[in-house]
This record gives structure tokens, sequence and C-alpha cells, in this order.
């Protein structure tokens, strides 16, 4: 049925009849997400997101724009260091200890002057942002702009997405009134996506 396949050596693995449905599943969850963003939209007349991590970077998987102007860093399909933005930092903050570890021991790239890239520093603020359940950067991929991001959880409790706003640097101090909106979305997403894991957010790969 092309559910199964065997590389040269034997040895068995996924076939492309798997493949396929896995593409579809995904299709099915950004299905899902999509009106969830535009609500969120609706609510905050900003521009929103929604991110996944992939290894040590966070992948924007979709994307509504505000109508006002702001510096945008990432596009949808794009890839920013987890360290440096809002929806990184909230599913750093909240992945198992020892991802945390091998990602601050790496050299972390400095976007901008105010990138934080010390890594005792970033530990203290990873453990705020898990006491609070949200993340808030200012000037740290791009100069002019904030941001503030909730977690998406997975129905086992693991940290499955992070979803954003974007806003201009000088909103910093209002960012936290959109965190009911962001919060109840987040909540949205989890019970409508259930048991799809959110990796299948990610964008399609092609058949080589």
């Amino acid at each position: 049925m092309g559910a199964l396949q065997r590389d040269g050596h034997g040895r068995y693995q996924i076939g492309i009849r798997l493949w396929e449905l896995g593409q579809h599943a995904g299709r099915q969850v950004r299905e899902i997400a999509r009106p969830l963003l535009q609500d969120l939209y609706t609510l905050t007349n900003e521009t929103v997101h929604i991110a996944i991590r992939e290894r040590n970077e966070v992948l924007y998987i979709d994307r509504v724009y505000g109508t006002r102007r702001v510096p945008q860093a990432s596009r949808v399909g794009g890839r920013l260091p987890l360290h440096a933005t809002a929806v990184g930092k909230v599913i750093l903050a909240h992945e198992d200890e020892w991802l945390r570890e091998a990602v601050l021991a790496q050299p972390l790239e400095s976007r901008t002057p105010n990138t934080h890239v010390d890594p005792d520093a970033l530990r203290a603020e990873l453990a705020g942002i898990r006491e609070r359940g949200y993340a808030v950067t200012v000037d740290e991929v791009r100069m002019g702009a904030s941001s503030i991001a909730v977690p998406v959880f997975q129905r086992e409790g693991t940290i499955g997405a992070a979803l954003g706003l974007v806003a201009g640097a000088e909103d910093l101090d209002t960012l936290e009134r959109h965190l009911p909106a962001l919060r109840g979305i987040a909540r949205r997403i989890e019970s409508s996506v259930g048991g799809f894991p959110m990796r299948t957010l990610a964008p399609e790969r092609r058949r080589k």
C-alpha cells in the first residue's frame, strides 16, 4: 500500500503514502489556524503570526498583516534565532531544560545592538517567561519593532507553537493589553487542532 518502503540496506522507512497523509494533515492544521489568526487581527488590529521551533530557530508558519507600518524582520516560511524573538523565547522557555541549555551553549547571534546574547541573562529571562506565561521583546531583531507572544500547547502539555503580535517599539508599554486576546486565541487553537502535532504546520517539502 506504500505505507513503508525499504532502503538500499534493507531497513524500513516511511513510504510515500504515509508522507502524503502527513502533508495532508499539515494542510488541515494550517487551515484550522488561519481563521483564528484572522480573529486575533480583528481583535487587535496589529500584525499577528504563529511560529514553531525548527532546530535552533523559530519558523514562521502564517501571518496576518496589520494596517500600521511596523519594521518587519520575518516573513511566512522565514526563520529567525530563537533567543531574539518573542515567539522564539516563549517556545524556548517551555522546552525541556536540556534543549534550552543546548541552544544557549551555542554562539548566539546578535541581530541588533539590543539583542540579548548573554547566556546567564537569557536563562533568567526564560525563567521569568515561564512564570508569567508570555514573552516581550523590543529592538532585538530589528530596530523600531516590539513584540509579545504566548505559548500554544499540545494536549500532553508540551509546547507546540507560539502565537505572537508585532507593533512599533513605541507601543512596548501597551503590548500587554493584548494578552487576553492572545491567550484566548491560543486556547482556541489548542482545542481546535486537537491531537495533530503542531510541527505539521511546517510548509510542505517537495518530493525529490
